[in-house]
């Protein structure tokens, strides 16, 4: 990238952290901004770059390029000072294309799974030693970082859907797990978000392939019409890459793979959940088309630790299992409260209690009758406030609203509670042999920490003390 000094506006958001690191690798000096502090922050402090709390005209001072997230708007101090100074403004996805050009990039999209995905084709190619750059939209515990950044040809990134910009890629290789009715507060209707996915997967370069999920019925309309050479994955028979014999325990799955209709073999994936088994399908299907080794493919599903906040333990005990996961869509609620309680007949907990933080006002909106359906697996709900992430309140759009909802079709155990005083309230109810997860893309994770700190680590035994250093 020619420039020298590149300044982050919303540096703290999951994917500019990554590309800020990214480019600092590269030589170039990299500074940002953001609203509040974080591990995020810190971590780029300590990579060398200037990070700054709050938005203020100087301090993009000296840059010769803004990169800014979808989160900040043109009324933005540092925008607007950008544009006075005559400082060339690039949004996210831009910046990101940039760095993929003249690479092999492979793009993961799709409304759910993306995160998952990614990084297990990252850790994919990590194992099968292609060395890949790779740029998560979560941590990765394999690596305890959003970014793996390598020295070879191949670019491995999330391609976030949301704000319509996954159309700046062109990918060598995409990957698109499922399309469905999400971000309407960008795309004006349904049809369009099927429209804008349809471009995306003509963006796959022709020499290069497209992977896609034939059980999603819009994909596979998508496909009857596709240009591109492609490979269709999922769960149902007709796909190019299909799972049968799918078992599940605790937190493992394993399934029979078969490739066009001849057996791989016997696969187990560390993460729960027949939505990831779908996921890993696509990774295999990579595999298979890059000519990874079936073993080393096999070796990879199998060490592959996951992403925080997806099905993440807190805590565990022989009373109680805190569980904390993104889940924010209706689609991956059900998906993920399914695989909760897969998990808790398996290791013998009797009860699910969720809690779940609605992650904007919008969402809620367009989907709260989805909302009041997805919540059967659950024993005892508990609904919290709506996380706003920027956005203004909509009147009559509440948490409140969900709870009666889900009353009306005659469930009795649901309550909203004020966030401050969720973990009071679990105390008082919980009882051992729970299963306690926390659903939501806001803040609602602190409490699943707060709640294996009150209900488990504190009430563990102290540790031997260690023998004296001599």
């Amino acid at each position: 990238m020619r420039y020298k000094h590149v300044h982050f506006i919303g540096i703290g958001g999951i994917g500019m952290s990554g590309i800020a690191s990214i480019l600092r690798t590269k030589g170039v000096f990299v500074s940002g901004s953001d609203v509040k502090d974080s591990r995020l922050l810190e971590s780029l402090r300590r990579e060398g770059i200037k990070v700054y709390l709050g938005h203020q005209a100087e301090n993009i001072s000296g840059a010769d390029l803004a990169v800014y997230s979808s989160a900040i708007k043109p009324d933005n101090v540092e925008f607007i000072a950008a544009e006075k100074h005559n400082i060339p403004l690039m949004r996210r996805a831009e910046c990101l294309a940039a760095l993929m050009k003249d690479k092999v990039a492979i793009t993961i999209s799709g409304a759910h799974g993306k995160t998952t995905t990614t990084s297990l084709v990252a850790h994919m190619l990590i194992q099968a030693g292609f060395n890949p750059t790779a740029v998560i939209g979560g941590i990765v515990r394999n690596w305890d970082d959003n970014i793996f950044i390598g020295e070879s040809r191949y670019f491995v990134a999330e391609a976030d859907e949301s704000d319509g910009t996954f159309l700046k890629y062109e990918p060598v290789y995409s990957i698109v797990t499922n399309i469905d009715y999400e971000h309407l507060d960008y795309y004006k209707d349904y049809a369009s978000i099927v429209k804008a996915f349809a471009e995306f997967m003509e963006k796959t370069k022709d020499e290069g392939c497209l992977i896609a999920c034939y059980d999603d019925l819009n994909i596979r309309k998508i496909l009857s019409g596709i240009k591109k050479r492609f490979i269709t994955f999922g769960l149902s028979q007709g796909c190019d890459v299909r799972a049968d014999s799918v078992s599940q325990e605790g937190f493992t799955c394993g399934f029979d793979c078969f490739w066009h209709n001849e057996p791989l073999g016997r696969f187990k994936l560390s993460i729960p959940g027949l939505h990831n088994v779908s996921n890993s399908l696509a990774v295999i299907a990579l595999g298979q088309e890059l000519g990874v080794a079936k073993d080393v493919i096999r070796e990879s599903l199998s060490t592959y630790k996951g992403a925080e906040r997806r099905l993440e333990i807190k805590g565990e005990s022989p009373e109680y299992l805190i569980i904390d996961d993104y889940a924010h869509h209706p689609t991956e609620i059900k998906a993920t409260l399914s695989a909760a309680r897969s998990i808790a007949e398996h290791k013998c907990y009797k009860r699910l209690i969720v809690v779940f933080q609605p992650h904007r006002f919008s969402r809620t909106k367009f989907l709260m009758d989805e909302f009041s359906d997805s919540f059967d697996q659950a024993d005892y709900l508990i609904i919290t406030d709506i996380y706003a992430a920027s956005e203004l309140p909509i009147a009559g759009i509440n948490a409140e609203t969900i709870c009666e909802k889900i009353r009306k079709k005659g469930r009795k155990n649901v309550e909203f509670i004020q966030k401050e005083k969720i973990v009071n309230r679990i105390l008082v109810i919980v009882n051992s042999g729970d299963l306690i997860i926390t659903l939501g893309a806001g803040d609602v994770g602190k409490l699943a920490d707060e709640l294996s700190f009150k209900l488990i680590k504190q009430n563990l035994p102290m540790p031997p003390l260690a023998a004296p250093r001599h």
